[in-house]
Parts: C-alpha cells; sequence; structure tokens
C-alpha cells in the first residue's frame, strides 16, 4: 500500500509517524517532507500549494491514500482536484474547508443551526465594526477570517486598541485573509480541542487535548500557532466529548450536507469550557498543531483503515480507537523573536539516541544546511513526552527539550501546569 502525506510541518511529521506505526511494511511519501519525516518517510520536493503537481505524483505512484496536513490546500481546493480524478484522498472538499478559511463563514453556520459561540458580527467597513465595539466589554477578540498563519486572532485589552487591530486588519496586514473581520465577544474559560473523525454522517472522537497559545509562560504575551500542549486533559471525561459530538459535530456535518456540501476528514472543534457550558471558539478542517503531536501518539487504532474508507466513499461502519493508555506532552522549541520576525540558519544539536517510544522529537521548521540540521522556521520543535500521568510525561518533554539547542530558543516550561486558560 502507497500513501502521501502533504505537507512539512510538526503535524505532518506527526501524521507520517503514526502512519508508519500503522503501516510498517507500506510505502509512505511526505510532500514536501522535512529533516525530520526522512525517517519515516520518502521525501518528494513538491510545494503543498502546487496541487497540479501532486496530483500528478499520485497518479503517476499509484498512491492508495493521501492525507493532508495543513489547512491551505484544503482551501485551495486540492480534494476537488482528486475527487475529479478518482485518486482517493482524506480531507474535507474545498466548500467544507470554508469552517477554517472563512472565519465569517463558521460563525454565521454556528448561528443558523444554533452551535453555541461567542456574540459576534462581522464586517468589511471599519466604522461599522468600531462602532459595534460599543456593545462589548472589554477584552474584545478581534480576527482576521481568512487563514492567516495562526496570526490573525487579536486578544484586546481595551476598545482603543480593538479599534486599532480592526483598522490593521482590513488595512491589509493580513493581506486577502483580512477582507472580513471578525469581532465578538472574550469567552473566558479552560480551552479544548477535541478532534473528530468524519464521513460526513457519523462523527468518532479522538483523544481531547489541550493547548497553549500564548507566546509566554503564564499564559501572556500575544498568540501564536501553539507552544505546547497535552493530552488527554485531566477532569475531562466521555460525557462531555458526547456532548460536543452531538450539540456542535452532528448539527454542523448536518448542516452542511443540507447545503450539498458534504464534509469527510478530520474536524476539529476549539472550545472554551465557559460557566454557561461548552462555546465553540473556532473549527479547524485537519488536526491541529501541536495537537496532533500529542493526540497521535496515544491513538491506538489504526487510522489507515477508517480514512482509506472514507476516501473510498465507503464511510466508518462501525470504526472505533480502544481508549488511550497514558498522557502525551509537547513542547515547543521556537525562535527567538516569533511570532514576529525571526532568524533562520541556525545549527541545532540535538543529543543522539534522545528519542524513544516515549519521547519523540517532532520536526515543525527545521532543514539541512551544509550537511547540518538548522532552524527554518518560527517553531522549530516539537518534543513529545509520553508517561503514565501528565507530571510524567511534562518532565520527560521538558527534559529532553532543555538537551536540545539552538541560538536564542524559546520554550515555555509551564506547558500542562497552568490550570487556567482565557480565549
Amino acid at each position: 500500500m502507497k500513501l502521501l502525506v502533504v505537507g512539512g510541518g510538526g503535524r505532518e511529521h506527526a501524521i507520517a509517524d503514526k502512519l508508519r506505526r500503522d503501516l510498517p511494511n507500506g510505502t509512505i511519501f511526505a510532500a514536501p517532507g522535512n529533516p525530520g519525516t526522512e525517517a519515516v518517510a520518502a521525501s518528494v520536493p513538491v510545494d503543498t500549494q502546487n496541487l497540479e503537481s501532486l496530483a500528478t505524483f499520485a497518479a503517476d505512484e499509484r498512491v492508495d491514500l493521501t492525507v493532508i496536513g495543513p489547512e491551505v490546500p484544503l482551501a485551495d481546493g486540492i480534494v476537488d482536484l482528486f475527487d475529479d480524478r478518482d485518486l482517493p484522498i482524506f480531507g474535507p472538499i474545498r466548500a467544507a474547508a470554508q469552517l477554517e478559511s472563512s472565519k465569517a463563514f463558521a460563525k454565521e453556520l454556528m448561528r443558523d443551526v444554533g452551535v453555541p459561540t461567542a456574540d459576534f458580527d462581522v464586517f468589511t467597513d471599519p466604522e461599522l465594526a468600531v462602532g459595534y465595539l460599543q456593545e462589548l466589554e472589554p477584552p474584545v477578540v478581534v480576527k482576521a477570517s481568512g487563514l492567516a498563519a495562526g496570526k490573525g486572532v487579536i486578544i484586546c485589552e481595551s476598545l482603543e486598541e480593538a479599534r486599532r487591530a480592526i483598522e490593521e486588519i482590513l488595512g491589509g496586514r493580513f493581506g486577502e485573509a483580512g477582507r472580513d473581520v471578525v469581532v465578538e465577544e472574550f469567552l473566558r474559560g479552560d480551552e479544548l480541542s477535541v478532534f473528530f473523525i468524519t464521513d460526513g454522517e457519523r462523527a468518532v472522537p479522538l483523544v481531547a487535548a489541550r493547548d497553549h497559545k500564548r507566546l509566554q509562560e503564564g499564559d501572556r504575551g500575544p498568540n501564536t500557532g501553539g507552544m505546547g500542549a497535552f493530552a488527554p486533559v485531566p477532569g475531562i471525561g466521555s460525557e462531555l466529548v458526547e456532548t460536543v459530538r452531538r450539540t456542535v459535530a452532528i448539527p454542523v456535518l448536518e448542516e452542511l450536507a443540507a447545503r450539498g456540501i458534504p464534509y469527510r476528514g478530520f474536524l476539529y472543534v476549539g472550545l472554551v469550557l465557559t460557566p454557561d457550558g461548552p462555546k465553540v471558539l473556532e473549527f479547524n478542517c485537519r488536526l491541529g498543531d501541536p495537537e496532533a503531536q500529542v493526540v497521535l501518539p496515544l491513538t491506538r487504532g489504526n487510522l489507515v483503515e477508517p480514512m482509506t474508507a472514507i476516501a473510498r466513499g465507503e464511510g466508518l461502519s462501525d470504526w472505533q480507537p480502544p481508549s488511550p493508555a497514558g498522557f502525551a506532552l509537547v513542547t515547543v522549541l521556537a525562535s527567538g523573536g516569533y511570532p514576529e520576525a525571526y532568524p533562520r540558519g541556525l545549527p541545532i544539536t540535538v543529543p543522539e539516541g534522545i528519542e524513544s517510544e516515549r519521547l519523540r522529537v517532532y520536526h515543525a521548521g527545521t532543514a539541512i544546511r551544509d550537511g547540518q540540521l538548522a532552524t527554518a522556521g518560527g517553531r522549530v520543535l516539537g518534543v513529545t513526552g509520553i508517561g503514565d500521568s501528565l507530571a510524567e510525561a511534562g518532565e520527560r518533554s521538558r527534559a529532553a527539550a532543555g538537551a536540545i539547542d539552538f541560538e536564542n530558543k524559546h520554550w515555555r516550561r509551564d506547558i500542562g501546569t497552568v490550570t487556567h486558560s482565557s480565549s
């Protein structure tokens, strides 16, 4: 069997690693992959935005299943292209991927079907958006509606700060992603990421996780794509996950189907556990990053089988993964300056033999320069520890994170220990 993983970050490294474990004798490709994926997959030098070349490669190699990691190819319609050419692919079509590529689309759909979420409105006119601020109490959340590489959400502590954020977004700070701006109330409570694998009708949950988006310890500083995550989340039981499946995932899937937009693939539901109950913060149309680096190592079921069935239009049937054993915690090692400007090409030293069944190093932003592993992104490595307790997983992750070295390395030492997170 031949599999193709599209993407070259930490999430895609985790996907390729999981698929290799599920399919030890198969052939796995990663396009473009990274220095870390080379241990489990053959790298294919094709950019994730070159959809035609990806489809040609899949056809020429007779790939049995293509799995999409990042959001941009989904938003650009890679699944539609593969479907047109009868190439099995796992992920939502372009119209369904609007759940992530358009926050305005997602928020309005939630309002239509009664999914609990923050009070909001959508604007293209900065004056109207600033006027809406008078209906909200700070802090206020201002979002670029489109894809902005995890940087389009601004938590504003004052109305004046929110006004500036609105003007910056609609003024072009995020390009096309900021054509519309979503202004919404700030939700207080712990965050939770719930992941489903779905054929458009059934939605089967994977282990729930919690990530830390703020740059600094104590959940302070600017939002990032994620500085660490852990799973499972203590105190979160199957009843809450079932509530999310029944009141969020299924109504959204049914509404999309009624609109002629079947949704198949991973569905990520980002929640805030408010005093009034869970409310949806966002949807993603793929696995989260860095959550994938803790969810996948704990997923005991073979994912190749359900993903292949969904890609072939056969549905999930009665597939159900076994309950996870143990805990996983990932610490992200970032470049100094991230999420703003940061240097690239800094040599990385990873101690030999550091990885084991209970310690994995996922490459997110690395490259080989003159034969040396070097930094090539804002988030460089994800160091995942696995243990019988959350404390053990965290200690293992932090010890390894401290042993890996590159200039101006930035990381949080409190992942999994902060009890309250707001968004």
